[in-house]
């Protein structure tokens, strides 16, 4: 189970990024490298993959394809030469090699796969306008699909290589945060905390606070706007990232007028709505005017259908396989005391779609009049949402509480895609006032059954870090980060610490 500081590691938070070591290569020094080990990278993959094509489609007489078919060495050796050189070029010109298209999410990946469809779709052409131009187009598409597996895989590896690296101070950009304000500081948490950002953050810079000790974990402010040109030019500045709600248009002019067309330094600006919205933005121009627009879902696109895979993936086995054991738990609940063996509780969804959760009871029917009883545990409840002491539970309630069986059910709220396996904590809708400013956001993304609340400690946590937590999940939301609460949510119910 995770400690405060086992949590704050996973959260990015144990320590202030390293600095960039004393190395002969400087920034661009290491990213040419990187191009070129992308470049060697692919042509590699797409040379294997052109070889496997051939030997499947001509080698191993497959009976989906024509079998008495004799391929010409010299023609295929030919068209892998101009098959391999197309593709380069051609990823040249789509920015694969171009230090703003890479590591950008799924963005790299999906420069790929136009990459090689376009190399795919040439040939193809060519093959129609010269009918002597002959090939077998199994083996094209074999060589399409191989092709974009294997630059896939090679730029993935390149990646976790560099993604290492980015964490012992290698492959940094020097970066500053124009003001210094709430969202400045969350900005500036954020980065820091997201190792794979590729920002080293230096400080703030701001007109209003002037002061060498830190105001955000390690961070302080270095100097007024009037001192930017001299940091810029000190800390060899790459990223110079504007809080928008911090300083007057008036400033943002000014330092685009000095920064915005500089070679070598990339000028951002923030939305100025970071400190509340947790979705992404979008801009889109209206009558050549360009407006932010805010998405109304955190998930959209590829990584939704993602997460939806995960669920259902393991939900279904899992519905399948427990069907038993979730019949002998309903027998145990209506021998061990009188009730329903579901409890429905109403709470909040999606987009603020309410529906009742499913899960096992483990309280008396009558537990209201108990709780009446005792004014105390009352004001606990209202405070925390939680009793550590609930007098409402029954006897097999604290094993399946403890256990967590009690959440099982909540299986087929996934499989109505009410809920996901990993997410924020379900509340009723009375919590959301609890929730501030952030409740807005916590709606954006399905409530799960398991999520960072339940690795971190469950209701031993005080209610505010519980927000904190299905915040940061929320924000920093990747299908890897389900996986890995997941795995350690195992563990977590093992040692049942904070469940009751």
């Amino acid at each position: 189970m995770y400690t405060s500081a086992s949590r704050a590691k996973l959260m990015g938070e144990e320590a202030p990024p390293k600095a960039r070591p004393a190395t002969a290569l400087s920034t661009r020094g290491q990213w040419r490298l990187y191009t070129l080990a992308l470049l060697i990278s692919d042509v590699f993959m797409i040379s294997i993959a052109l070889r496997l094509a051939y030997g499947v489609r001509f080698e191993l007489a497959l009976p989906v394809f024509q079998i008495d078919v004799t391929p010409s060495t010299f023609l295929y050796s030919l068209l892998h030469s101009i098959l391999l050189i197309a593709w380069v070029l051609i990823f040249i010109m789509v920015g694969l090699y171009n230090r703003r298209g890479l590591l950008g999410g799924i963005q790299e990946y999906d420069m790929v796969m136009r990459g090689t469809t376009l190399g795919m779709i040439i040939m193809v052409i060519l093959g129609f306008l010269e009918p002597e131009f002959y090939f077998a187009r199994g083996w094209l598409l074999l060589a399409w699909i191989f092709a974009s597996m294997g630059v896939f895989v090679g730029r993935f590896l390149l990646r976790r290589v560099v993604y290492y690296s980015r964490r012992r101070g290698y492959f940094l950009s020097p970066a500053l945060i124009v003001g210094a304000n709430e969202e400045a500081r969350l900005l500036a948490q954020q980065l820091s905390s997201w190792h794979t950002s590729g920002l080293h953050v230096l400080g703030f810079v701001d007109n209003e606070l002037r002061s060498d000790n830190p105001i955000q974990n390690h961070l302080a402010v270095l100097g007024s706007l009037n001192d930017l040109q001299q940091l810029v030019e000190k800390h060899q500045v790459e990223e110079l990232i504007v809080a928008s709600s911090a300083v007057s248009s008036a400033e943002i002019t000014t330092i685009f007028t000095q920064y915005g067309l500089l070679d070598g330094l990339n000028l951002r600006l923030s939305s100025g709505l970071y400190e509340v919205i947790t979705t992404g933005l979008e801009v889109k121009e209206i009558g050549f005017v360009p407006l932010v627009g805010v998405n109304k879902l955190r998930l959209t696109g590829l990584n939704r259908s993602l997460k939806l895979i995960l669920d259902y993936a393991i939900a279904i086995p899992g519905i399948l396989a427990l069907l038993p054991f979730l019949g002998l738990i309903a027998l145990a609940i209506k021998l061990d005391s009188p009730g329903p063996v579901i409890h429905r509780r109403r709470v909040m969804g999606l987009n603020g779609h309410q529906f009742d959760a499913y899960k096992f009871r483990t309280m008396q029917v009558d537990g209201d009049k108990l709780l009446r009883a005792h004014p105390e545990l009352q004001a606990e409840l209202a405070r925390e949402r939680k009793l550590r002491n609930d007098p409402r539970i029954t006897r097999l309630g604290h094993f399946l509480r403890k256990t967590s069986l009690d959440e099982l059910p909540q299986l087929f709220n996934v499989l109505r895609r009410e809920m996901s396996l990993v997410g924020p904590r379900m509340i009723a809708p009375d919590e959301m006032s609890m929730y501030g400013q952030w409740g807005m956001n916590l709606l954006t993304v399905s409530p799960g059954i398991t999520g960072l609340w339940q690795v971190s400690g469950r209701s031993d946590i005080p209610y505010t870090e519980r927000v904190r937590l299905d915040m940061y999940y929320i924000r920093n939301w990747t299908i890897w980060l389900d996986i890995q609460l997941l795995l350690q949510t195992i563990p977590a119910v093992i040692q049942k610490r904070g469940a009751y």
